[in-house]
């Protein structure tokens, strides 16, 4: 009964937007590297904490978290549109064992999920995904959210479940660090964009045209032709740190209004990096394999790729 977690940024920009420099070649070096690592700890469990951009958790049932026992992607910037495999039986079982522990988790036979889930779980297991998944959406811009503690305690309460599994489980965490794009924020939004954060369904031509704009205004940033919120590179070490020491009782004391301060806009999608790691400490100590972060510039966005394992087995 091993554990061990696999945590990677996702970003729009990802192959959209060349980043500069020898950035994009070390990043993808990198997935590489964790992807060695997963083929080498070769789980028969594969659980993945993620955000939603409002593409299919929104505003019209809203929870902090919820686990999928059954799944389908959206289809945002090139990830899978349609079902995804999904180990509906352990996602069950899971849930169960997670709310005995007094979280209350969620659960969906429909969910749907964006590239926030997708992206880095089709950089390790390919476009279709090969291994079934359990996906847990883990709330990080629909506002208000849980103090972080809660965070902390939920991903505790998964890793204490996934020891009863006497499994390999892995922990996939996806999530940028330090960036601040544009998100509406429901408080004071007018009539429209509320509606549009209740239901969301667009066509494909629709969701190609949004999606096209925003990878233009990354574009612009990248070419120096537009602003961009400044990184925040003390703040995203800081995070890092935190998860390299195995001590994630340190996040308790981050108040969620500092956390925007300070990361900005999007930063809460770290979330799913805390429940990951305390899921993981569940077991005890780790050790970190893989450990890399850019401070990227051109895309607006800290990003980070980290693989740790529990020391025992």
């Amino acid at each position: 009964m091993t554990l061990a977690v696999a945590a990677l940024s996702h970003a729009p920009s990802f192959g959209n937007v060349d980043p500069g420099g020898s950035t994009f070649a070390e990043i993808a070096a990198a997935i590489d590297d964790v992807k060695a690592f997963v083929q080498d700890f070769d789980p028969e469990v594969v659980v993945v904490f993620g955000p939603d951009h409002f593409n299919g958790q929104l505003y019209s049932q809203i929870s902090p978290w919820v686990l999928g026992a059954q799944a389908e992607g959206v289809g945002d910037y090139g990830t899978t549109a349609g079902p995804i495999p999904v180990d509906s039986d352990t996602a069950r079982t899971l849930h169960a064992l997670v709310l005995e522990q007094g979280i209350d988790l969620a659960r969906s036979e429909r969910m749907r999920v964006d590239h926030g889930v997708l992206q880095p779980t089709e950089f390790l297991f390919g476009q279709p995904v090969a291994q079934p998944i359990i996906p847990v959406f883990v709330n990080s811009i629909g506002l208000p959210l849980t103090p972080m503690h809660r965070v902390r305690e939920m991903g505790e309460a998964f890793g204490r479940a996934a020891l009863e599994l006497d499994r390999r489980v892995l922990f996939v965490a996806s999530g940028g660090i330090s960036h601040s794009p544009p998100i509406p924020r429901w408080d004071g939004a007018p009539g429209t964009l509320q509606e549009r954060l209740i239901e969301y369904a667009p066509t494909r031509e629709e969701r190609a045209e949004r999606e096209q704009k925003i990878i233009t205004g990354i574009q612009a940033i990248a070419d120096g032709k537009a602003p961009s919120a400044p990184l925040n590179e003390e703040w995203d070490e800081l995070l890092l740190d935190t998860f390299r020491s195995g001590d994630l009782t340190q996040v308790d004391a981050w108040a969620n209004d500092w956390f925007i301060a300070e990361g900005g806009s999007a930063a809460h999608e770290m979330r799913s990096w805390i429940a990951a790691y305390a899921a993981l400490s569940a077991a005890g100590s780790y050790a970190l394999t893989v450990d890399h972060y850019w401070p990227v510039v051109t895309w607006g966005a800290g990003f980070g790729i980290q693989a740790a394992r529990s020391d025992a087995s």
